[in-house]
């Protein structure tokens, strides 16, 4: 058992130190153990589905008296039905290739040697999150599978649910002959304890903050640790005028609506002057209950449409508003995009496969679409399981975050006495 009696610092690194054990236990266990290790705990987590439903009602209900939104209540809730999707996301992992030892490349040098780049863990990683408690098996599942101890700080919100999660991840993992402290969760949810885990370098090799945007502001201000994360997903619609109508409004009112509060909504979208069914695409997205601010062109379409400030462009709404914006040709979608996204998920519509490809050469986000929603920015969408979180970094990995993105490598060389001359 943690001492809560130690400082936030001390505690941050007693379980650093635990997890560098385990991590280096984990870098010599077999895949088919790690497998096994997700499988019993997928099991544990159906078996103590009760228990997990009813720490979470305790949740649920401190936090309605705590005023939480309705849309936070809703990532927060836990039925029997998310208890066993949460488990089967964790089996989901299991079934997964395994990404560690693969050789990335290999080449012989002309003295012989033979060199190859293979995968290898990250180590030990850092996962602070808010409100949804399925969180604590995904990162879980995602971090053990891929060779690397983990350190849980779930939000306050969660913290029966989440330990009730925890605890079953963990009766699987040492029933599979792993080390307990392979996944380890901060116990206590005192602020302070974030500050003190960005700032672990000596045990901590990632730090990965899956919540709003002041949480990840403050992770990326204050960590010593690299992080992998995305500040905002100010991502982009853009309908050209070579685009299929009937496409187009399928798109548009799919990429805004589908579901609102994800990263992958579209926020802002940009239509062609040139495209003739612009009226259509307002009024669809005004029908189904979203807001609509426009520019005067967009607004001179339908008197529904609110007058759009210069702080739309820039503005994450993760609810049913949309600024829409009238643009003259794939250069000035261009130009909006390069100086307001957030390189995150950005979308052209198009029958001209021209300007398709040129639209997906010239934008620089981390996922960048033709003919397809924003809403499938995700790595359950693109093959890869269930994702840690998306990266719009440059570094590292970019994009979905599975597996392979929680690996590193290293060289391998292989000689036959060669000394250098």
């Amino acid at each position: 058992m943690n001492d809560l009696t130690q400082t936030p610092e001390m505690l941050i690194a007693t379980l650093g130190a635990r997890a560098r054990a385990a991590a280096a236990q984990l870098s010599t266990a077999s895949d088919a153990q790690k497998i096994d290790a997700l499988r019993r705990a997928a099991q544990a987590l159906r078996d103590q589905a009760p228990q997990i439903i009813a720490a979470n009602a305790r949740d649920m209900e401190n936090a309605a008296a705590n005023g939480l939104s309705p849309a936070m209540l809703d990532r927060l809730k836990l039925d029997e039905d998310r208890v066993l999707a949460t488990a089967a996301g964790v089996d989901q992992v299991a079934a997964l290739d395994n990404p560690l030892g693969s050789v990335i490349d290999r080449l012989v040098r002309p003295n012989g040697m033979e060199l190859s780049r293979v995968r290898v863990p990250l180590g030990v990683i850092g996962i602070i999150y808010e409100s949804r408690p399925n969180v604590t098996a995904d990162a879980a599942a995602l971090c053990l599978r891929a060779g690397n101890a983990v350190i849980l700080r779930g939000g306050s919100e969660a913290k029966e649910s989440n330990r009730a999660i925890h605890a079953a991840m963990v009766e699987g993992i040492v029933a599979a002959g792993l080390p307990a402290d392979a996944v380890q969760l901060v116990p206590t949810t005192d602020r302070a304890a974030v500050g003190a885990l960005l700032k672990a370098a000596e045990f901590i090799d990632l730090i990965v903050p899956r919540g709003g945007k002041s949480l990840v502001a403050r992770v990326q201000e204050e960590a010593r640790v690299p992080v992998l994360a995305h500040l905002d997903g100010i991502n982009h619609s853009y309908v050209d005028g070579a685009a299929d109508p009937d496409m187009a409004l399928k798109l548009v009112v799919n990429a805004k609506m589908r579901r609102t509060g994800i990263c992958g909504a579209t926020e802002t979208v940009l239509i062609d002057k040139g495209f003739a069914q612009a009226p259509s695409i307002v009024n669809a997205l005004l029908d189904a209950k979203c807001e609509v601010r426009g520019d005067e062109a967009v607004q001179a379409l339908d008197s529904r449409v609110v007058a759009a400030s210069d702080e739309d462009w820039d503005t994450e709404y993760l609810d049913a508003i949309v600024s829409v914006r009238m643009v003259d040709g794939l250069d000035e979608a261009l130009a909006h995009i390069a100086a307001h996204a957030s390189h995150h998920t950005d979308a052209i519509i198009t029958e001209d496969a021209e300007k398709a490809e040129r639209f997906l050469n010239a934008v620089d986000s981390a996922i960048v679409m033709w003919n397809a929603s924003t809403q499938f920015a995700d790595g359950g969408e693109f093959g890869l399981g269930a994702e840690i979180g998306i990266s719009t970094g440059r570094l590292h990995a970019r994009g979905p975050v599975a597996l392979e993105g929680l690996t590193t490598y290293k060289w391998l060389v292989r000689g036959t006495g060669q000394a250098r001359p």
